[in-house]
């Protein structure tokens, strides 16, 4: 028993007439009685009673009928769902993230794109940037969101965010009523930083801008979150120098100043792989770019 059988079979069962049911299914009524006669031999029961007059069907047929069509979809269904997996429509999308994604539109965009693409489901991943490049190497995920962009042959990037860096200071600071401040006034202030070993490119970014003020800045305390920092330096533990957008979630504990000096910014780059690159993947990053394209409202963090 096959799909075209069940076909024939549902045709004739709701027109009760083979010359009808040959007609809408486009074969002859010859062809169509050998086909529906061979499958109640396949089955050893009779499916349909017919006469000169008349065709109707067995409490076989009817139970037939009713699996047929429900069958018929299902594997309408299949078909359809694996056409869309083939496109990326249809799964899983496992993305990679940094942690500063979460203050860069990510989970807007990972709601939005799960309203828009209702059979797929965004899998969050949080790695560092050199983690993300080899799962996306060794197809562990499907798309990422990293730091830099010094990526291995095969993947691509593109720079989403280049953010101005921040100074971020107790709210009782000496500094923390000034609008603007050159970097150079921090050099004898405790600065709260990454690891070296956790984030080598922050890590080294910061402490060359320090440099090119005029001083190498001394490391008080070290974190691994931006959200400890802001918290450390709230409590007066020290000061940091912060992304622009990531300032926001903590604009009421700190104070936030602009720098004189213009330097590296802090970026965040998708990456993807170069080639054959999911179809769901680059859906999700148009999506992140409309989330990214509606912005902040970063003026407001900036002390008056």
């Amino acid at each position: 028993m096959d799909l075209k059988q069940l076909r024939y079979f549902i045709a004739v069962a709701e027109e009760l007439h083979f010359g009808r049911a040959a007609a809408r299914l486009f074969i002859s009524q010859p062809a169509l009685s050998f086909d529906i006669k061979k499958l109640e031999e396949q089955l050893g029961i009779q499916l349909l009673v017919r006469n000169n007059k008349s065709v109707k069907l067995t409490n076989a047929g009817q139970v037939l009928l009713d699996e047929a069509r429900s069958l018929l979809l299902q594997a309408e269904k299949v078909k359809r769902l694996t056409l869309l997996s083939a496109e990326g429509a249809v799964g899983q999308l496992r993305v990679g993230f940094v942690n500063s994604m979460l203050y860069r539109g990510l989970p807007r965009a990972m709601a939005r794109f799960e309203a828009e693409q209702p059979n797929m489901e965004v899998l969050l991943m949080e790695m560092n940037t050199s983690e993300q490049a080899l799962a996306l190497q060794r197809g562990q995920i499907d798309i990422g969101f990293v730091h830099w962009a010094r990526l291995p042959a095969g993947i691509a990037s593109e720079c989403l965010v280049a953010d101005p860096f921040l100074c971020c200071v107790p709210a009782g600071h000496r500094l923390a009523g000034q609008a603007r401040i050159d970097l150079a006034e921090l050099r004898d202030e405790g600065f709260i930083l990454f690891p070296r070993s956790l984030s080598p490119h922050y890590h080294d970014l910061i402490i060359a801008r320090c440099v090119d003020a005029g001083f190498s800045p001394h490391i008080r305390h070290e974190a691994r979150l931006w959200q400890t920092i802001a918290a450390m330096v709230g409590l007066g533990m020290g000061v940091a120098l912060l992304p622009q957008t990531l300032c926001l979630a903590w604009k009421n504990q700190v104070r936030y100043l602009e720098i004189e000096q213009s330097g590296a910014r802090s970026e965040i780059h998708a990456i993807l792989a170069a080639q054959d690159a999911p179809h769901a993947a680059r859906a999700f990053l148009a999506t992140l770019k409309a989330c990214l394209d509606e912005g902040v409202d970063t003026q407001s963090l900036i002390a008056p």
